[in-house]
């Protein structure tokens, strides 16, 4: 594992153990935290202010605005139709499939264990529960949670609720 040199860093990038991250080809905004065993695949995009918990794979075609906060062991997906090989056997290669991109709005928060399917977006300031599965958009403030993942609430709603808020992202 290692940080690649083709990585670019914003001013005050925090890796945490960088013998412990596999970062190459993506671009880290300034101020960003980065855990140990993180995975940022080439042409990733993670804007100023983030933090990007332990154990996270960022496949390429994810993109993070500012101040997004992504759980322990969060997993995203670029490919709607995974498969090894093609129809003829042989192994797929980078010419054989297309990046479906994904969105992560500024100061949205990712739980622990979520996965992030590709092609969606996540609205600004929206929360994802821990282990939910997200299939679809998020919109903006949204609270969502499960397999897969539905509203079940409004930030703007439960925002005073701390405690509610922590008990959803753990």
């Amino acid at each position: 594992m290692a940080v690649n040199d083709d990585v670019k860093l914003g001013n005050n990038v925090k890796i945490f153990h960088p013998h412990l991250v596999n970062l190459y080809g993506c671009v880290i905004g300034d101020d960003t935290k980065i855990g140990t065993f993180v995975e940022l695949q080439k042409n990733v995009i993670v804007g100023s202010r983030c933090k990007i918990s332990s154990h996270s794979f960022l496949c390429e075609g994810v993109i993070l605005e500012d101040e997004v906060f992504i759980g322990h062991g969060v997993m995203f997906t670029n490919d709607l139709y995974p498969r090894a090989t093609n129809e003829d056997g042989s192994l797929k290669t980078e010419d054989d499939w297309y990046v479906v991109k994904t969105l992560v709005k500024r100061c949205a928060s990712i739980g622990s264990n979520a996965t992030i399917c590709p092609g969606v977006t996540i609205g600004e300031k929206a929360i994802i529960g821990a282990g939910a599965v997200v299939t679809r958009d998020v919109p903006d403030y949204a609270i969502v949670a499960g397999v897969p993942a539905r509203v079940i609430g409004d930030v703007r709603d439960r925002c005073q609720n701390s405690e509610m808020t922590a008990s959803i992202l753990s």
